[in-house]
């Protein structure tokens, strides 16, 4: 099968989904079912990746009991096309999408649900064959991302474009010397593909680029954050229907999710645990040490990678991935006004007129994360500066 039909069928299936035509459906079974069970126990849908992880610490520690609220057990889904219908559906009422994945549901699906929190700082990376040293060696040459609404897609974009390469699309045929071919891929088909020499790359969340470099079939080429400083990549995303008809039940979610990043923050080799395979809930199917190498790596490694020049930035001091839950509107109107110049395989009529203040101020929700980070002490217990303001920094 070639490598772009991989995930065409769920490809094709989240295009349908991000437009109003696709998601009445879902949204008038979300609308009954809400009818039906107005007090639902919180039910979480997840990756298993690195992303979810405040959600799950907060429902393995036990987080959302202590805040009143009833929690079934984290639902696992295996694509983002499953994580957003089961969402817009309202099987499952509290996701982590990719922050671009939001504002499709917003202004594409016209999905009444606004992102609450941002779920982690960072986490992902550019992971590369043995055979390629730098961005502009991936000329000619076809690289993997989890889905266009990704910020994975924006980062790599904007290196490509920094090295004098251009992002395309193509179907068939070879792209040209000064071309990167994109293709969308499941994670977990990434790492066997490097491997396989059918892709000269790839970029996602991890641990799946720490699971290549411990397999040996590739290495860390860039760091997302160390591209977009201290950027978001999954979100917290929630009906508005909740968060307006069940305030008290919406601050206990958030201040859980909060609490959980807090102490992911200081029990880093202990998360990595109870998200593998080992852990009593095997929430994910990784090996602890690969999400060693995420979550509590070696100083060594940072040492390896400062001296390879994997690192570019070490003024800024990147985690290789952090947790800080505000959602700063700097960061939505950079990213809506990037999305605009991005290749992406998707509608995106809407975003033309979308203006990025306008995205900052209605996409998000921040009244519950804004209590909950105040009631633990303020933002600098999150290891950034005490101001809900911030610049963004995008750098090579």
């Amino acid at each position: 099968m070639p490598i772009d039909q991989l995930s065409r069928r769920d490809v094709l299936k989240l295009a349908s989904l991000f437009t109003a035509g696709g998601a009445l459906p879902l949204l008038s079974a979300f609308n009954a079912r809400a009818q039906a069970e107005p007090d639902a126990p919180l039910r979480i849908g997840y990756l298993p990746i690195t992303d979810a992880t405040p959600l799950l610490v907060a429902h393995n520690n036990g987080y959302f009991e202590e805040a009143g609220i009833k929690a079934e057990k984290p639902t696992l889904l295996r694509s983002w096309a499953q994580i957003i219908e089961a969402f817009i559906s309202g099987q499952v009422n509290v996701v982590h999408l990719l922050t671009p994945m939001t504002v499709w549901a917003r202004y594409g699906s016209k999905v009444p649900a606004k992102v609450v929190a941002w779920n982690h700082m960072s986490g992902s990376g550019l992971t590369v064959a043995p055979a390629v040293n730098k961005v502009a060696d991936l000329g000619g040459q076809t690289v993997a991302i989890p889905f266009w609404y990704s910020i994975h897609n924006v980062v790599l974009q904007h290196l490509l474009r920094e090295n004098g390469l251009t992002p395309v699309s193509r179907k068939q045929g070879k792209p040209a010397a000064n071309e990167v071919n994109l293709v969308v891929m499941a994670p977990s088909d990434m790492p066997p593909a490097i491997a396989s020499g059918q892709i000269a790359g790839y970029i996602v969340a991890e641990p799946f680029n720490a699971v290549a470099e411990n397999l040996g079939v590739g290495k860390v080429l860039r760091f997302t954050g160390d591209v977009w400083r201290d950027h978001a990549c999954c979100v917290v995303f929630m009906h508005e229907r909740d968060l307006e008809q069940r305030p008290q039940w919406s601050q206990g979610v958030v201040n859980a999710i909060v609490r959980a990043q807090l102490w992911t923050r200081d029990n880093r080799a202990e998360t990595a645990r109870l998200l593998s395979r080992e852990g009593p809930n095997r929430y994910t199917p990784h090996p602890i040490e690969a999400l060693n190498k995420v979550l509590a790596p070696p100083a060594s490694d940072r040492a390896a990678y400062l001296a390879s020049g994997v690192i570019h930035h070490p003024e800024w001091d990147e985690k290789r991935i952090d947790f800080q839950p505000y959602p700063y509107p700097s960061y939505t109107e950079a990213l809506v006004e990037k999305l605009k110049s991005t290749v992406i395989e998707a509608d995106r009529g809407f975003l033309a007129e979308l203006d990025p203040k306008h995205a900052a101020r209605d996409l998000v929700d921040d009244r519950y994360v804004k209590r909950a980070i105040e009631s633990m002490g303020g933002l600098t217990r999150f290891g950034v500066a005490d101001s809900y303001t911030r610049m963004e920094t995008i750098s090579a």
